[in-house]
């Protein structure tokens, strides 16, 4: 049976005697999604290239007429004039394709000693090292804006709350630095998941390797990586990489969406703990009275955005044989719908909390109201040398007298609380204010404003590190 003329258009027309149906090239492209790989694409083949010369696998005037024609292609892709067909299937046989049409033989040889394989594993870890970094340094934008309105509020108070009820009076600061603590594990996770990334997967070919005499380590200098990987077979169907950073993306989310429950909470007239900026804040189409937090319920919404693509990705590979499998071109959807929703509720929410209003004056009415200094009088006992559980009895007997006489705990008579216990004094009443509860907390970790106050500049320090470094950028090898 004669080839179809129109086979020669496949990079594996020779076995086939039939051309690809229309619907089949429809449904199995992937450049409508992994065109945006371009550079790393052509990052990675002009690496190939200069290998493969320099182990004399191709000449060097063929290397030297790839990489030129390459180069070309980048700009072009730059410029906008470079047109991606869907019968290419994906970014690599485009730029493949265009190569040899503009180098003729030199560029049909740039494919030697690799396969789309190991060529799609090397661009998903080229594309996320750079994305990783520039996350990173959005997540230390928004901890920046966090702590100047730590700094800016030293000295507020406000209601700490378990369960959603009132528990004990914290420091505003306080408070902020806990969603700071949070976006440094962030980071690090990152971080972890980069060092996990820096791994050379070209090289492994389909699956097994090969028989000509490259050498790897050559690539991963060139491409800045800080290992060459071990079994070509994980090599091409590895993608851990992909699971770690949704994952570490969803804890993130998970982080943010708590913070935008928050000021969904706050800004209600409720609570009116915080004015929003009306920038970053929408009306309603029906009621002119309306200020809606929008932002904080779309950055919460999309959370489930996120989480859905790693649950996606993790069913992808549950059941996948070794090694490479087609179900894997799934992984690129969800990776690149991550990454941009990741940044782009990062860079929303940063001149969002830039912009928030703290009501301090209510903050600190609303912390000292509802018994929250109860625990207070509890270790004041325990300081008499009361037991702490008889001493937390006697202090909830105190709360329901004070309940039962619609009164706050300061308001309650030396009288009243020696009826309870003989181990009350005058002192007490020394105990029972927001800012005095908030004074004693010296424990390591705790609310004190002395500790705060060291937390605050210790993690001004560790984020003009991570900025000089990242300025610096990652110390890389280079061929």
């Amino acid at each position: 049976m004669p080839i179809k003329k129109n086979q020669g258009k496949k990079p594996w027309a020779g076995r086939f005697t039939e051309a690809t149906a229309r619907e089949v090239e429809a449904f199995t492209e992937s450049i409508s999604f992994d065109a945006r790989l371009w550079k790393y694409d052509i990052q990675g083949s002009i690496a190939h290239a200069t290998m493969l010369a320099k182990q004399g696998i191709i000449s060097r005037r063929d290397a030297d007429l790839i990489i030129k024609g390459l180069n070309g292609i980048a700009q072009d892709i730059a410029d906008g004039r470079f047109k991606f067909r869907q019968e290419l299937e994906d970014v690599h046989m485009n730029i493949e394709h265009a190569l040899t049409e503009r180098t003729g033989q030199a560029g049909a040889k740039l494919h030697t000693a690799r396969s789309r394989n190991d060529q799609v594993a090397l661009d998903l870890r080229l594309y996320l090292r750079d994305e990783i970094q520039a996350i990173q340094g959005l997540v230390r934008g928004l901890e920046k804006e966090f702590l100047a309105q730590a700094q800016r509020h030293a000295g507020a108070i406000m209601p700490g709350y378990t369960h959603l009820q009132r528990a004990q009076p914290v420091l505003l600061s306080h408070y902020l630095l806990a969603y700071i603590a949070m976006f440094e594990r962030d980071r690090d996770r990152l971080e972890d998941c980069l060092k996990r990334l820096d791994v050379l997967p070209l090289g492994a070919c389909a699956l097994a390797g090969t028989g000509l005499p490259t050498d790897r380590r050559i690539t991963a200098r060139l491409l800045g990586f800080k290992e060459v990987s071990e079994n070509s077979m994980d090599s091409v169907s590895d993608r851990d990489f992909v699971m770690e950073f949704l994952s570490n993306a969803a804890i993130l989310m998970s982080h943010i969406s708590r913070f935008s429950e928050e000021l969904v909470l706050w800004s209600s007239t409720e609570f009116s703990f915080i004015e929003l900026p009306d920038s970053f804040t929408t009306g309603s189409s029906i009621m002119p009275q309306k200020k809606n937090p929008d932002v904080a319920e779309l950055a919460r919404g999309k959370t489930g955005r996120v989480y859905g693509n790693l649950m996606g990705m993790l069913t992808i590979m549950k059941g996948l044989p070794l090694s490479y499998n087609r179900d894997m071109q799934e992984d690129k959807p969800l990776l690149f719908d991550t990454v941009d929703t990741l940044k782009s509720v990062l860079t929303v929410l940063a001149p969002m909390v830039r912009g928030i209003a703290f009501k301090t004056g209510r903050l600190r009415e609303t912390a000292a109201a509802g018994y929250s200094t109860a625990t207070d009088i509890a270790e004041y006992l325990v300081k008499k040398g009361v037991p702490f559980r008889q001493a937390h009895e006697i202090t909830g007997k105190a709360v329901l007298l004070a309940l039962q006489g619609e009164k706050e705990l300061e308001e309650l008579s030396l009288d009243d609380l020696k009826a309870l216990s003989p181990a009350f004094e005058k002192d007490v009443f020394a105990v029972l204010g927001p800012e005095a509860s908030v004074r004693s907390k010296k424990s390591l970790g705790g609310t004190a404003p002395e500790l705060v106050r060291k937390s605050l500049d210790a993690t001004e320090k560790r984020l003009a590190k991570g900025e000089q470094q990242a300025r610096k950028g990652p110390a890389r090898k280079k061929g």
